[in-house]
């Protein structure tokens, strides 16, 4: 993260209706700093949380060891979606089983050694990703997935950030029959919660975009989402808003956040700030502090990449497309064709696997005249993930003053704007006017 320069505007004073806290401004005691709220961690569902705290005129306070935005919030395909009320199933197929077991898989790939220890996680995540738990997960995400471009939308018009968005929705490709069918049940639970979308033969998808090769029988036009042309760019400009309102930014490390007689305390490089009340939305790196707080969430970090192509001569792409039958997505960027890869699973810090993208590559490369990579090396990132595929977001069941915002997994970017919002508002005591329960941390409660 790099130092504000921009000089600390004078206070002024903002209560919301419902407001608990007693302290309306930041105090300064010579080099130590008072907040209402600490929000640990700057992807964008921190920034998010952070930004609508500002605005609900609490005084915040947003730490990260780096600039925002530069972690799964900026490596994904920059989809804010109405659709996606099935979660991401387990592959149960012997020929996608002995594909992944080979390594010829571009949806998943894995490290035998994790999959065994991560058996019971992946016995619930099985069982909540298939029959009741997908009634569950749809009943779940959907208020959210309702609310989740006009939130994203707002905090576009606040930060002036409108120039990154682009309406046309997203593609699904479908290379078999088969795959088709079976991706019927989220069309079923999408007719279910009133999200449009269109059927399309071969030629009505080459009509609709002409530079996708016809390798694919069938797709789907999920037309009510929208995209981005820059991830990274639309966490920064929220960050900037963020500031511009009045927000403070400090670079830090969460892992020194100590509790101290009711007030949370954390050293940061221009000096000690500290609240009553902090938030944890660090991403598939939150239970590297939250375990040391007593705090036990079953998180699990599916890896993913991205690399950036120019296309080839006279080939173009208007909206993203997902090759649904090998796992990867191609967006257009403000920075050529961004290749997004499946899941990898394995230890969260481990070296990079650059036999995924190559795969991926070529993969896309059947669908889509890829041309000369823009970067040197893929990205790599992590996405946080819980057995029922829900994020958490609420006040700890256990330790007072404990807030937490994580656990996204595929859905950070879309849904980052509308959990932080309504996490700020059940800090400030507001009534968010939802059911808010699925998404409770005491659901782990054991």
């Amino acid at each position: 993260m790099r130092y504000l320069t921009e000089p600390r505007r004078p206070h002024q004073t903002q209560w919301c209706a419902g407001n608990v806290f007693s302290i309306g401004m930041a105090i300064e005691n010579g080099q130590h700093t008072s907040f209402d709220v600490v929000v640990l961690g700057a992807g964008i569902v921190g920034v998010s949380t952070a930004f609508h705290l500002k605005l609900l005129g609490l005084d915040v306070a947003l730490v990260d060891r780096s600039h925002p935005g530069e972690e799964a919030s900026f490596g994904n395909a920059g989809i804010i979606q109405c659709n996606g009320f099935v979660p991401h199933a387990i592959p149960l197929n012997p020929v996608q089983i002995l594909s992944i077991l080979f390594g010829q898989s571009s949806a998943v790939s894995c490290d035998l050694k994790k999959v065994v220890s991560l058996a019971p996680w992946l016995r619930k995540y099985h069982a909540a990703s298939s029959g009741r738990g997908i009634e569950h997960y749809s009943r779940a995400i959907a208020p959210l997935r309702a609310l989740a471009a006009q939130d994203h939308l707002e905090l576009a018009r606040l930060s002036i950030a409108e120039r990154f968005y682009r309406k046309g929705g997203w593609l699904h490709l479908y290379r078999s029959d088969s795959s088709f069918r079976e991706d019927e049940v989220e069309r079923h639970y999408a007719r279910v919660h009133g999200v449009s979308y269109d059927e399309l033969s071969k030629d009505e998808t080459s009509t609709l975009e002409p530079g996708l090769k016809p390798v694919h029988v069938k797709a789907v036009h999920w037309s009510e989402s929208c995209s981005v042309s820059n991830p990274g760019a639309v966490v920064d400009a929220f960050w900037r808003g963020y500031i511009q309102a009045g927000g403070r930014s400090f670079r830090g490390d969460a892992r020194k956040l100590q509790r101290q007689r009711g007030t949370w305390r954390i050293e940061c490089e221009r000096g000690p700030i500290s609240a009553r009340n902090v938030v944890v939305a660090l991403g598939a790196w939150s239970m590297d502090l939250l375990k040391e707080f007593g705090e036990d969430f079953p998180l699990v970090a599916k890896r993913g990449y991205h690399m950036h192509y120019q296309p080839e001569p006279g080939a173009s792409l208007s909206r993203p497309v997902v090759d649904v039958d090998n796992g990867f997505a191609l967006t257009p960027t403000d920075n050529g064709i961004r290749l997004t890869t499946g899941v990898e699973l394995t230890d969260r810090d481990a070296p990079a696997n650059l036999n995924i993208i190559k795969l991926a590559k070529r993969r896309a490369s059947e669908l889509f005249p890829l041309g000369n990579a823009l970067q040197e090396a893929p990205w790599l990132g992590s996405r946080p993930c819980l057995p029922d595929s829900l994020p958490v977001f609420g006040a700890s069941y256990k330790t007072p003053g404990l807030w937490l915002n994580f656990g996204h997994a595929h859905d950070g970017f879309t849904l980052g704007p509308v959990t932080g919002r309504l996490l700020a508002e059940q800090i400030a005591g507001k009534d968010t006017g939802l059911d808010l329960t699925a998404f409770a941390p005491s659901r782990f409660a054991i």
